[in-house]
């Protein structure tokens, strides 16, 4: 049920910064005139709800042990449980295709989206799918844009992470042998099929610029990820890769920001303050303006406190902070009907207490989330 009530008493998060207003929504958009129920939110803060262009949190639930994967459906309704009451609106799924296989495998792929497209009724989030594809499955090239089609996706997002130096000295990688057994694989059969990817590397471009022709004329955005030096950031545009994800250095950062295009940073990043593996510090590029869009990543907590941690330490005001989560990832993701809470944009609102944590999720009007205090003053102006 779309609620149709004002809220009031609360501080509203504007682009002029939080001012206490009056908020109405009804029929799951933001309204200008009062509808006539209200709520009182006095002590609480009314923010945008959180687009979250990349997670992939939601393989725990898919997958709680290895193989343990028959419950599909009901695992996209438990991840968006905690994704909704992480005071995320809007959420792209990230699920890989790679030569990891395992979790990453096409099979296991193909179960996830058929579960998103089974359960898209039985959700209130907007859950979107999202293919990261590693570059070098080229026998997976052919069937790939009618798989695609069928899957409904319509964001796929590149990257390579074949450890190539090591494969070309015909050297094995660190970790194989867990690698290899958590996908399944004997070692040495898996060791064999990384040196006969790495083989074909000469292959991948030219298969790539058909591939991206295909998607592009099926309506798909294109991403690249973990890009490195601005000259693999102008391939991926030459391909129509308008969007950065997660771009490992600053060279690659500034290449795309330059061009115009769009830069997805990670927000445990910022979290930690630092990248887990090295790269490029995600506060070092918001700082020198680089970065259009936080996301998840693999948890998703980070991204509200990645935003209200970059206002309280001044680094940016809460407006500008917050839409990092919010208009910054609708522009991304070209989601013109949501992203900031003026009349007419979707009802996309997180409610957050005095401790910063989420009271209540709304997305499209209705609530996915909903906890304490807070619900005992909804249900008192019912």
């Amino acid at each position: 049920m779309m609620l149709k009530i004002d809220l009031v008493g609360g501080a509203v998060l504007l682009p002029s910064g939080l001012e206490t207003a009056r908020l109405s929504m009804a029929d799951g958009v933001v309204v200008d005139a009062p509808v006539g129920r209200s709520v009182d939110l006095g002590g609480y803060r009314i923010l945008p709800g959180i687009i979250d262009v990349h997670g992939d949190g939601f393989e725990r639930h898919m997958a709680p042990r290895r193989g343990a994967m028959k419950q599909m459906n009901e695992g996209i309704v438990a991840a968006e449980a905690e994704i909704a009451a992480n005071g995320i609106t809007t959420a792209v799924m990230a699920q890989f295709i790679s030569w990891e296989g395992g979790l990453r495998s096409l099979d296991f792929a193909d179960q996830v989206f058929n579960a998103m497209i089974a359960t898209r009724g039985d959700v209130v989030t907007d859950l979107r799918p999202q293919l990261r594809f590693e570059t070098h499955m080229l026998d997976l090239y052919a069937d790939m844009p009618q798989r695609i089609a069928d899957w409904q996706v319509g964001y796929v997002v590149f990257n390579d992470h074949l450890p190539h130096d090591r494969l070309a000295e015909g050297r094995k990688p660190p970790r194989l042998t867990g690698q290899a057994l958590k996908a399944g694989r004997n070692p040495d059969v898996h060791f064999q099929m990384l040196l006969d990817l790495n083989a074909r590397g000469d292959e991948v471009p030219e298969a790539l610029d058909a591939l991206c022709v295909q998607l592009r004329q099926q309506g798909v955005q294109i991403g690249s990820h973990d890009d490195t030096t601005g000259g693999q950031r102008a391939a991926w545009r030459a391909r129509g890769a308008t969007v950065a994800e997660f771009p490992e250095t600053a060279e690659a950062a500034e290449a795309a920001h330059t061009a115009g295009d769009l830069v997805v940073l990670g927000s445990p990043n910022v979290v930690r303050g630092g990248s887990h593996k090295g790269n490029a510090s995600a506060l070092d590029l918001i700082t020198m303006g680089l970065c259009d869009a936080i996301a998840s990543d693999y948890h998703y907590p980070s991204p509200r406190r990645a935003a209200l941690m970059l206002a309280k330490t001044g680094l940016m005001d809460l407006a500008g902070a917050w839409a990092l989560v919010s208009s910054g990832p609708a522009k991304v993701l070209g989601l013109t009907d949501r992203g900031t809470l003026s009349p007419g944009k979707r009802a996309d609102i997180v409610i957050l207490d005095e401790t910063d944590r989420v009271a209540a999720t709304l997305s499209g009007g209705r609530v996915s989330y909903m906890s304490g205090d807070i619900a005992q003053r909804f249900v008192a102006a019912a």
